[in-house]
């Protein structure tokens, strides 16, 4: 089978090489999947360079997000069991683990639902406790992390302020339901939220960014304001003055999605079925901005690491696979 293999830490573009390899052999408790789409996801990015929490041995396979297929046939949302990642035509994974794709969602948009929208339900409203008609402040709005919480954000019936760095970025924010977005690049973000907000500023923020994002957050959040640390996609990780937050009453609470497979894995559960029923009714749909085949792997992810990419980016292993 065709798969894209890292043998050496570096940018996507440089150390990912397609090779034809065996299947994978599916260890105890794990299944062989097909894989029908695999979402691409900044941590994809972090693997290659060697900048992850998980350290895969090389070579190994990147893509942490598939919408697969069972060896009878059920359709299944899965994060793969590195090193044997979802860029590839065939990938294992935990049985145990595995979630029904959602049938108002066709293979790009199934593959794109787990991680962003996990990510963003457990943090907009397991740790921030989000409520209907709070103002929610959501940075990098057109990406795939932000456009999920964008989306999250208006099912639960907040206003929702988008920031994002582009005006092609922020037309796609709009379109995606934000009630003000603000360009980075051109607007003074604080200022703006002050003004949308009567002088209030934002209940609740929510940060994928890290960096600059994060000090403009702490000069815009709200009374009893709760700011979500989700990632550090800027690559610069900030140092919060805590005298700042005591003395303005605001919260900062971090949100690492995967440690709840390990100390509350039927709370997963649940939420894919939220999810789920969110799906139906039309509420969220993954943004999926691209679709590429297998030869296009390296390049996308490239893409995804500098940034420069909408929503989410798909590849399609078995598209015009032998």
């Amino acid at each position: 089978m065709q798969a894209w293999q890292v043998h050496e830490n570096g940018e996507p573009g440089e150390v990912m090489r397609l090779a034809e390899v065996d299947r994978p052999e599916p260890g105890e408790g794990q299944l062989l999947l097909k894989v029908r789409a695999a979402n691409i996801n900044f941590p994809d990015a972090l693997l290659c360079r060697g900048h992850y929490q998980v350290r895969p041995p090389l070579p190994f396979t990147p893509g942490v997000e598939i919408c697969g297929e069972t060896e009878d046939g059920r359709r299944v949302i899965a994060n793969p069991a590195l090193p044997y990642g979802g860029f590839a035509e065939y990938a294992v994974a935990d049985a145990a683990a595995l979630l029904p794709a959602p049938d108002a969602l066709d293979d790009a948009e199934a593959a794109a639902l787990h991680i962003g929208y996990q990510t963003g339900w457990f943090g907009l409203h397991r740790r921030a406790h989000l409520q209907e008609g709070e103002t929610l402040l959501v940075h990098a709005a057109a990406g795939g992390v932000g456009s999920a919480a964008v989306q999250l954000g208006k099912a639960a019936g907040a206003k929702v302020i988008g920031v994002v760095g582009g005006a092609d970025k922020a037309e796609v924010a709009r379109e995606l339901g934000c009630d003000l977005v603000i360009d980075r690049r051109a607007d003074d973000v604080v200022a703006a939220v002050k003004e949308a907000t009567g002088g209030r500023g934002a209940d609740v923020i929510y940060d994928p960014v890290g960096g600059d994002a994060y000090a403009k957050s702490a000069k815009c959040v709200a009374f009893e304001g709760r700011i979500v640390v989700v990632g550090f996609a800027s690559g610069a990780i900030p140092s919060p003055a805590l005298n700042h937050a005591l003395v303005k009453n605001y919260s900062i609470m971090g949100l690492h999605w995967g440690l709840y497979n390990t100390k509350d894995p039927r709370a997963i559960a649940r939420c894919h079925d939220e999810l789920t029923e969110l799906a139906t009714k039309g509420a969220i749909k993954p943004l999926v901005s691209e679709c590429v085949p297998m030869s296009g792997a390296a390049a996308a992810v490239q893409r995804v690491a500098d940034g420069v990419t909408t929503g989410r980016v798909a590849v399609l292993p078995q598209d015009g696979a032998a």
